[in-house]
């Protein structure tokens, strides 16, 4: 990278936070930047939300794609067409991401694999002198995100978490007017998912590895086992391995802004029921119904998901409500209303969702890499990682049956068997990175 183009990563400013394109645009919008004024991104796991986040990026007029890395070579070139058809050069495609993040040309890497292989990309990410962008949950475990968090302290580059609700304005609308105390004191919040979109994962038998899919890298650090398509593209979410559910996949995004808005990062205790009440026979491991409760000394927050229903609390799939002496606010992704205790405060009608919250945290994720202000990001490691022990605070409790009480000082619980969860074992001659 030049000298012009890495003092423009450090200094330069195009856009102001919030102006982005439309994307059909991203044929027109690579022609008015100048070569030594891009920003080179680089993605890792071509499928879902990495997906996603990258066509968010190249929805700026700075940005290329000049690399792309899947374990999955049908996932390439689908996606390569795609960006072809953008009327974009073709990034040059990888299946191991190691050998990608040797490219001195890549600025950003963005991270949207299954979450047991974000630890190590992150930590190798930054070790190569890239920002990233990573997806949520940051990491598979209590130790990994630990970990993560020291990796970006150390390293002092730009690291913003796919927490996009952060930079959603009405979500920040709500959290404003929260703060004013109309509500009078908070007791009690709820955060909730109920999914009727998603069914049963039907049990099949092991299979050949699928033709073009370098399986033994999509395990990567996980236990070595035979192939099967119920643990490959998307449904890898339900097994512990991978992954930790509904409670991590839906429960950071919801969670993180119960603890936003009552300025909170971890309970005392956690106390969590449920199990395969939807599907009992099915080949999720995952609970599909939970409810976990989390004491905070002050107030108490609830977490419940549900599979296969989808009418949640005050008929909405999913949201957080924050119930007050005076009122409950009620918000989720089509906006935020106000319900009056017995008309001790006025009652919001609902403020509907404005702007796209994906784009708009992109935008601001670049605008901090060309300022060097990682202050200003909307969801930086810090966030992620408070919000990613919560949730795997949750999980320990009802995998271990117990209720867990947490000693913040020592990062460890007070009991073997919920410590015993902290750490991963790494497989297949992977190491856990060492911070």
């Amino acid at each position: 990278m030049s000298s012009t183009r890495r003092n423009f990563i450090k200094t330069a400013s195009v856009l102001a936070a919030g102006s982005v394109l439309p994307l059909e645009s991203f044929s027109r919008s690579g022609k008015s930047v100048a070569p030594s004024d891009r920003v080179n991104v680089a993605l890792i796991g071509g499928n879902s939300m990495g997906w996603s986040d990258l066509s968010s990026f190249l929805k700026n007029p700075e940005v290329d794609c000049v690399a792309m890395c899947d374990v999955d070579r049908n996932v390439l070139n689908r996606r390569t067409d795609e960006i072809l058809k953008m009327g974009r050069p073709k990034p040059k495609l990888y299946i191991d991401y190691r050998n990608m993040l040797d490219n001195k040309d890549i600025d950003v890497v963005i991270i949207g694999t299954p979450d047991h292989w974000h630890c190590m990309m992150l930590c190798h990410s930054l070790e190569a002198g890239k920002h990233v962008y990573v997806e949520k949950p940051v990491g598979n475990s209590i130790t990994e995100i630990n970990i993560m968090q020291k990796a970006v302290n150390k390293h002092g580059k730009i690291v913003q978490v796919g927490q996009w609700q952060r930079s959603q304005p009405h979500f920040v609308d709500a959290i404003n007017y929260l703060k004013t105390g109309k509500l009078g004191r908070i007791r009690a919040c709820k955060s909730w998912s109920f999914v009727d979109w998603k069914g049963a994962v039907p049990k099949v038998p092991d299979s050949p590895v699928p033709e073009g899919v370098d399986y033994n890298m999509w395990l990567g650090p996980a236990p070595k086992r035979p192939f099967n398509i119920n643990r490959f593209h998307f449904t890898w979410r339900w097994y512990w391995e991978y992954a930790g559910g509904l409670m991590t996949d839906w429960g950071v995004h919801l969670i993180d802004y119960i603890l936003y808005g009552m300025n909170k990062a971890v309970p005392s205790s956690v106390m969590a029921i449920g199990g395969k009440y939807a599907f009992p026979d099915d080949d999720m491991v995952t609970p599909d119904t939970m409810t976990a409760a989390y004491d905070f000394k002050d107030f108490i927050m609830t977490w419940e998901h549900t599979i296969g229903i989808g009418l949640g609390n005050w008929e909405r799939p999913h949201g957080m409500a924050y119930t007050g002496e005076y009122g409950t606010l009620v918000l989720d992704r089509k906006g935020w209303e106000v319900f009056p205790e017995k008309d001790k405060i006025e009652a919001v009608p609902l403020q509907k969702n404005v702007g796209a919250g994906l784009d708009l945290h992109v935008r601001n994720h670049l605008d901090c890499i060309k300022n060097n202000t990682p202050q200003k990001l909307n969801a930086d490691i810090n966030i992620g990682r408070n919000v990613a022990l919560v949730a795997q605070m949750g999980n320990i409790a009802f995998r271990t049956g117990e209720k867990v009480f947490w000693n913040n000082d020592r990062q460890l619980f007070t009991t073997k068997t919920a410590n015993s969860l902290i750490t991963p074992k790494y497989n297949n001659g992977y190491t856990l990175p060492r911070y």
